[in-house]
């Protein structure tokens, strides 16, 4: 039986680049760091983020930028303050894609390897229920 997700894994050119990208954003904590040894493929860093294991390994950046994301949920209250954060590390920021109303609020964008991501004030009940009542 599925238990949840184990961890997800981003491959980085650089880890302390990606690892400041972390610490600023998400408030994430580092818990271990290969170093100069590799018990994997490459060099590579762990971080919990509010529970979740975080990989970071060393390697080649994404070719191009995708669609494909990692959501992570914050409130309405804390959309402005996470906005800021994000905003001061000047990556690449995209603004929310235009939504229906009641589904909330996206803030989208990318660390310095192509990977997406998003802030999102919405929860899954709140979108099905939107989508239901738009189709009534």
């Amino acid at each position: 039986m599925i238990q949840g997700i184990s961890h997800i894994t981003f491959i980085v050119r650089d880890l302390e680049k990606m690892t400041k990208f972390l610490v600023s954003i998400f408030h994430a904590k580092e818990i271990y760091s290969s170093g100069e040894q590799t018990f994997s493929i490459s060099k590579e860093k762990f971080f919990l983020i509010n529970g979740l294991w975080i990989a970071i390994m060393e390697g080649e950046s994404m070719p191009e930028k995708t669609y494909n994301h990692v959501a992570f949920k914050i409130t309405e209250e804390d959309y402005e303050f996470y906005a800021a954060r994000v905003r001061s590390l000047g990556v690449d920021v995209k603004e929310g894609r235009t939504r229906v109303e009641g589904e909330g609020r996206s803030l989208y964008f990318y660390d310095y390897d192509n990977h997406l991501f998003e802030l999102h004030t919405g929860t899954l009940n709140q979108r099905l229920q939107t989508y239901q009542d738009l189709s009534i």
